[in-house]
């Protein structure tokens, strides 16, 4: 592990591969929910994903953070907000969780632990002072987010900070084009037992509430899609058509709607986005842990 974010002493709360591996085995339902295809187009298109955001915001997080000493980033993808926070926060850990490791080569404070989430965080309470978890709405059935927060936030030091990032499942100021492909999508997040309504975009906050957080905050970020929007924009813009690309293979199957056409709908759905100046949400939750 190493790296000067990792003193003494500390680094048992952090378990090796296959110290994690055996505590998930060991743990119940841990159904894997995420559908979307893990290969290097869908992690170019999370990253950017991320820039968008981080554009918007002018920042990676809105926790008002000083010098922490544990960072734990779960649902890490492909590791480009963990890196960064390394290079923000020199002295710090910071742990990436998921079910696959990032790109490499890996930051000396960055440490990658191998496991799936709903199957329980293989962490000892009160680990970290900053727990971040983002855009895991497609892979957190709906009945699941309320043990998963609490997993965070049990994790979390007296003192720390939980931070919850989110998205709808649909576009505003959507024109029909882009309305049937959005509920083509909710159909099959739905099948899944996903949020296909926005239930967890909207309720957010609250989940931090009722895991037993203070000082709870929420901010939904409005996000142009489409060239019209500037940098921002042009970034959602390749996002969300990569997203669609991506299921266009999962429409064929499910709904028996030929590849070819589904291209065909991105290009019109694109149209739209620039004559209706669409755009997207970002919900952001912040909660402290007391104590």
């Amino acid at each position: 592990m190493g790296g000067r974010g990792s003193p003494a002493g500390e680094t048992r709360e952090v378990p090796s591969d296959e110290e994690a591996a055996a505590a998930a085995q060991a743990r119940q339902g841990g159904d894997v929910a995420y559908f979307l295809p893990r290969h290097e187009a869908e992690i170019d298109r999370l990253d950017v994903q991320h820039y968008a955001l981080q554009v918007r915001l002018g920042a990676n997080y809105m926790a008002p953070l000083e010098q922490p000493a544990r960072i734990l980033d779960v649902g890490c993808g492909t590791g480009l907000w963990a890196y960064e926070l390394c290079e923000e926060f020199p002295d710090t850990l910071v742990v990436g969780l998921d079910l696959a490791p990032g790109r490499r080569p890996w930051p000396d404070t960055y440490r990658f632990v191998r496991a799936n989430l709903l199957q329980g965080l293989p962490f000892a309470d009160d680990s970290f002072d900053f727990v971040h978890q983002r855009a895991l709405v497609s892979g957190v059935p709906v009945r699941s987010w309320h043990l998963v927060v609490q997993d965070l936030v049990r994790v979390a030091r007296p003192g720390g900070w939980v931070e919850l990032v989110e998205c709808p499942p649909c576009l505003e100021s959507a024109g029909p084009v882009t309305a049937r492909l959005c509920g083509l999508l909710q159909e099959v997040v739905r099948a899944r037992g996903l949020d296909s309504e926005g239930i967890v975009f909207e309720g957010l906050d609250g989940h931090l509430r009722r895991a037993g957080l203070v000082d709870v905050g929420k901010r939904v970020v409005d996000l142009a899609v489409g060239e019209w929007g500037g940098r921002v924009g042009s970034l959602m813009a390749t996002d969300c058509r990569a997203l669609f690309m991506r299921l266009a293979p999962i429409f064929e199957a499910t709904f028996g709607i030929p590849e070819r056409d589904c291209r065909e709908l991105v290009a019109a759905m694109q149209q739209e986005w620039e004559e209706r100046r669409s755009t997207y949400s970002f919900a952001i939750a912040v909660g402290r842990k007391s104590g």
